[in-house]
């Protein structure tokens, strides 16, 4: 019986699977695009940051216009990650758990940063706070600087990263169901009280994973930064502005030393997601069966 039964799977397994041919292509597609688009820079950058020496390198890393750039590209990741936190969970929580007129209108809303390019979005806060907008002279007014100053930075970083903890949160949530925060009602629990025990560590790895997603990219947005900022060195410049200053004048070795630096941020958040996946691979596993 058994051996009927090995011939039988091996024919079913050929059925639905593909030939040792058909996985190979695919698998060396997906090699050479990776390496095509992902390694092949991440290495041009590091060997140009390099290629006049270490001294050069450590040169650009320390000048006084890149620490403040560095330093800031911090400060604005620091308050917009936060800030999209909150709104993450609270925007997640009302769509995967309630009822309500305008649910689809807002998961559009969260969207919207998606599909409308950083340049446009940083115009629009130009629009907004601008000198012949009708919120700038109040603001002038009242002492308050937006534009070309590290509020409006922030706003700007806040808006083009804002759907990334929700969108991680909601399919998740919705997964999930109401079941257990229906039980913990039924058995007592305040709102606040299902929240922080039930709801909230049955999503605290995708939570994460959209964290360091928004960290990411944060601290690598050019487009809507470049619109408000104002260009101005050692005050609004962050790591990606600066990049490009350097690159402008022709300082193409201090460039590619502050982008190494800013891709080594980035593999860092990477790293740190990796190592978290290996570690409680167990946890991810059984909350994406719950």
């Amino acid at each position: 019986m058994s051996e009927v039964k090995a011939p039988a799977a091996r024919r079913q397994k050929q059925a639905i699977g593909e030939g040792p041919l058909t996985r190979a292509a695919l698998l060396g597609v997906a090699l050479v695009f990776l390496g095509l688009m992902l390694i092949a820079p991440l290495l041009v950058v590091f060997v140009e940051a390099f290629s006049r020496g270490f001294g050069v390198y450590i040169d650009a890393l320390a000048m006084p216009d890149t620490m403040s750039a560095l330093q800031l590209t911090l400060l604005v990741a620091a308050i917009a990650v936060p800030a999209n936190l909150v709104f993450g969970v609270a925007a997640a929580w009302a769509i995967a758990k309630f009822d309500f007129k305008g649910k689809s209108f807002l998961l559009t809303l969260i969207d919207l940063p998606f599909a409308v390019s950083p340049v446009v979005s940083g115009l629009v806060f130009v629009l907004l706070f601008g000198a012949n907008s009708a919120l700038g002279p109040v603001l002038d007014d009242m002492g308050i600087k937006i534009l070309f100053a590290v509020p409006g930075i922030v706003i700007a970083t806040i808006f083009i990263t804002f759907p990334f903890i929700a969108r991680e949160l909601i399919p998740l949530m919705q997964q999930q169901g109401s079941s257990e925060e229906e039980a913990a009602v039924s058995l007592g629990a305040g709102g606040w009280r299902t929240f922080f025990l039930v709801t909230l560590p049955n999503v605290k790895w995708g939570l994460l994973y959209g964290v360091l997603l928004c960290n990411a990219r944060a601290m690598g947005e050019f487009g809507a930064v470049s619109v408000v900022s104002g260009h101005i060195r050692g005050m609004t410049n962050t790591l990606p502005l600066h990049i490009e200053i350097l690159y402008n004048d022709n300082k193409a070795a201090a460039a590619f030393a502050v982008a190494s630096l800013l891709a080594m941020l980035a593999l860092i958040t990477l790293a740190v997601k990796t190592l978290l996946e290996a570690r409680f691979a167990g946890s991810l596993a059984a909350q994406r069966r719950h």
